[in-house]
């Protein structure tokens, strides 16, 4: 049991170093936020609720394997090297992926609210 609740720590030690080292995982944390505000302020429904959560945890877990990668890259070689260009590259484009895809479907629920709105 001790070594289940270890994994936690490790979990946790691994979003506070991309918090730390990684600028995009702060500015996605901070749309996530200002996506979950405007979720209150329109009083979404739950089935947008989940659909919005499922983006965001897809964009964050997307940011957090392109550090794996990127780590683990700089690890294997300090040389520039066209496959570790591929591999840190592949990550960055799964991430932005993750996040237009995360962009259509707050349009998708936001735009009717903001038409509304207006």
């Amino acid at each position: 049991m001790k070594k289940f609740f270890k994994g936690f720590v490790y979990a946790f030690n691994g979003i506070a170093y991309a918090f730390r080292t990684q600028v995009n995982m702060r500015f996605h944390a901070f749309v996530g936020l200002l996506v979950v505000g405007a979720g209150f302020y329109f009083h979404i429904t739950s089935t947008e609720w989940a659909i919005i959560a499922i983006a965001i945890g897809l964009v964050m877990s997307a940011e957090l394997f392109n550090t794996a990668v990127e780590s683990l890259t700089d690890l294997a070689t300090k040389e520039i090297h066209p496959l570790a260009k591929t591999a840190k590259d592949c990550a960055a484009a799964a991430v932005l992926i993750c996040a237009i895809l995360a962009v259509i479907l707050g349009g998708i629920i936001f735009i009717p609210y903001l038409v509304q709105l207006f």
